[in-house]
């Protein structure tokens, strides 16, 4: 009973929008492997095929899983927060790791096809969005899970990680609108005007990635939604402000 009252159940409304996010996300990534599948021959790493891996490894990581990270302190509201930073840092590092399969793959791909890298904006956009995620991930280890950093120093980044979170994701849809109209544009440029099935399939899935960062968008910036401090959790905080600002816990204010 005490422990219900201390850990009241998710606000109205963020179930709901956690809920519809996690299915566009998902038909997001069934849609892209729908269409490599369906009209791009599907999905191999030791041939021509191997391009393939790239857009859905892209959007595997930096669309559906940052996004997921990026919400576990809504959804996990009610658990420790040690717990959840861990959960938030994991999903991130995941979320890297498969990304980077797929620019291996698409590397790998214009190397034995003799293709030139990075001449494009899309790849431009690609390699800084992985780039600044990558240092983005270091600079939230060393300051929330790595002991050391002061409290002091902890509040004043924090703004900036939250800010640069929601960049990311943001820059990392657009980076991958960017992809589907090149993508377009290389294999059926002749025909995309006349609203071919691969032509529609592709930007009903550029639409649903905007949809899917509006609706992360908007539960991360509902002020109501954002996880309350547990009061352990405000307690430790208090202490070791004190411990590294050089208080004592017990001193008066």
């Amino acid at each position: 009973m005490e422990d219900s009252l201390a850990r009241p159940p998710s606000p109205a409304g963020l179930s709901c929008y956690v809920a519809i996010s996690q299915f566009l996300g998902l038909t997001v990534i069934a849609m892209t492997g729908a269409w490599m599948g369906q009209f791009r021959g599907g999905i191999a790493w030791q041939s021509l095929l191997e391009f393939n891996v790239h857009p859905l490894c892209m959007i595997i990581g930096m669309v559906f899983l940052q996004g997921d990270a990026l919400l576990v302190y809504r959804v996990f509201r009610n658990e420790s927060k040690r717990s959840t930073k861990i959960l938030h840092g994991l999903l991130h590092v995941l979320a890297l790791v498969i990304a980077l399969v797929g620019l291996i793959a698409v590397f790998d791909y214009h190397r034995k096809n003799n293709f030139a890298d990075m001449y494009s904006l899309h790849s431009w956009c690609g390699i800084s969005a992985f780039s600044l995620y990558f240092i983005q991930w270091l600079m939230g280890f060393s300051f929330f899970l790595f002991p050391g950093a002061s409290f002091s120093l902890r509040n004043k980044y924090k703004s900036h990680h939250v800010f640069f979170g929601i960049f990311l994701l943001i820059l990392s849809i657009a980076t991958c609108l960017l992809g589907i109209k090149e993508l377009l544009l290389f294999s059926i440029k002749t025909t995309y005007s006349s609203f071919v099935p691969e032509g529609i399939l592709a930007n009903v899935l550029g639409l649903l990635l905007i949809t899917f960062g509006l609706l992360i968008g908007y539960i991360l910036t509902r002020d109501e939604w954002k996880r309350p401090p547990l009061a352990e959790e405000l307690a430790l905080s208090m202490d070791f402000k004190n411990l590294t600002e050089g208080e004592s816990p017990s001193g008066s204010q």
